[in-house]
């Protein structure tokens, strides 16, 4: 087949600048490029070049200012060099479907939801009809978010199917491995946590992410666990690590427990990030808002640590209780973070049952390879539905 994935238009592809979208379709990729002619769009960044060729993959950047429309003009191009696509993938962007179908308009359209993309304050209901008749399948990141869909477009309900993302099973290793016991040593070291418990936070700082629960947590944490250090791997938006009122009310919050008990590392690249997951003991997610299912779940898993999660969107579809995880119900409330926290770190044996179920439930079901492969079963689905 040939294949185009369009990214949306926040951030590049390879994903130099963070992004779940971006690292999806940068994990998925190796394993379409040998067996399809796999074309990605996403937008320019200075520090790519605009075309390139890379390990079969043809890349085109498109300028970020009107790219919906640079996209567009490149699909109408080669649709009339007769190149048209044989099945166009659009990430998360619903409302461009009919744009670039105009522009290439005997390709199959795959749309994937990341986000509650089909709500009534995102599109219309005569858009999202026509869009749904549009397009020949459906990929939802999660159950949450095809429920979201079908809820106020039940037409939708015989093309949705959920597929969710995954991790690259080589570059996350498990804590416990011994080969990466001497970059787990030499980044605690860095960071100034080396015999410490580490309770680790990976995410964008802002208030629906809840890590000022975690902050004010630590109050009643540290009575019981002295040595107990939470650790916060993320800046207020990927690669942006300016402050906002937020983020300054983090570090107050922090400030006032005292010196190395709450540890900022800013932005850290994703390249960097599997390493980074090594520096924990208990990984938590404390989500405030309907979380489509965030990618972090992920990533813990295939460290092989024990997850604190909450009930929130599609967390519980992957983090299961008592399984490989624990999910908190009251989750604005900070009691109900101290003791889950607290009972993790005093039954330490706990902890590596949940991550080591954890681990082997990504590497079997969780793995770039295994979406890979649900996808292109979607991409089949989608070319055998008649027209």
């Amino acid at each position: 087949m040939r294949i185009a994935l369009i990214c949306t238009e926040k951030l590049t592809v390879p994903p130099i600048r963070g992004g779940a979208i971006q690292i999806l379709i940068d994990g998925v990729a190796p394993y379409f490029g040998g067996k399809h002619d796999l074309v990605i769009y996403c937008i320019a960044d200075p520090e790519l070049p605009d075309r390139e060729m890379n390990n079969g993959i043809e890349y085109i950047r498109v300028p970020q200012e009107d790219y919906n429309f640079g996209v567009a003009r490149e699909l109408s191009r080669r649709h009339l060099a007769k190149q048209s696509y044989d099945l166009i993938h659009v990430f998360n962007r619903p409302r461009d479907i009919l744009l670039y179908k105009s522009a290439m308009p005997d390709s199959r359209f795959v749309v994937s939801l990341h986000n509650e993309m089909f709500k009534e304050a995102k599109i219309s209901h005569e858009m999202g009809n026509l869009v749904i008749k549009a397009v020949d399948q459906i990929m939802s990141i999660s159950d949450y978010i095809g429920q979201t869909i079908i809820t106020r477009f039940p037409a939708a309900r015989a093309k949705v199917r959920t597929i969710y993302s995954g991790i690259n099973l080589n570059a996350y290793k498990p804590v416990w491995s011994q080969d990466v016991q001497t970059i787990r040593n030499e980044l605690r070291h860095r960071y100034g946590v080396t015999g410490k418990k580490v309770i680790l936070f990976v995410g964008r700082l802002s208030a629906v992410k809840g890590p000022h629960l975690l902050i004010q947590a630590m109050e009643q944490i540290i009575q019981e666990h002295e040595d107990a250090v939470l650790l916060i791997i993320g800046s207020k938006w990927f690669s942006d690590n300016s402050m906002d009122t937020y983020t300054l009310t983090l570090r107050r919050l922090a400030n006032s427990l005292g010196e190395g008990r709450v540890i900022f590392t800013n932005f850290v690249s994703p390249s960097e990030i599997p390493a980074h997951f090594l520096l924990g003991d208990i990984f938590v997610c404390s989500s405030q808002w309907q979380e489509p299912l965030a990618r972090v779940h992920y990533e813990a898993m295939g460290a092989g640590l024990p997850i604190i999660t909450t009930n929130r969107g599609g967390n519980t579809e992957i983090i299961h209780n008592d399984v490989n995880g624990i999910v908190i119900h009251d989750y604005s409330n900070t009691h109900a973070w101290s003791t889950t926290i607290s009972y993790l770190l005093s039954n330490p044996e706990e902890g590596i049952k949940l991550g080591r179920s954890a681990r082997a439930i990504a590497e079997s079901n969780f793995g770039f390879e295994h979406v890979a492969w649900r996808l292109e079963n979607l991409y089949r689905c989608a070319m055998r539905r008649k027209k």
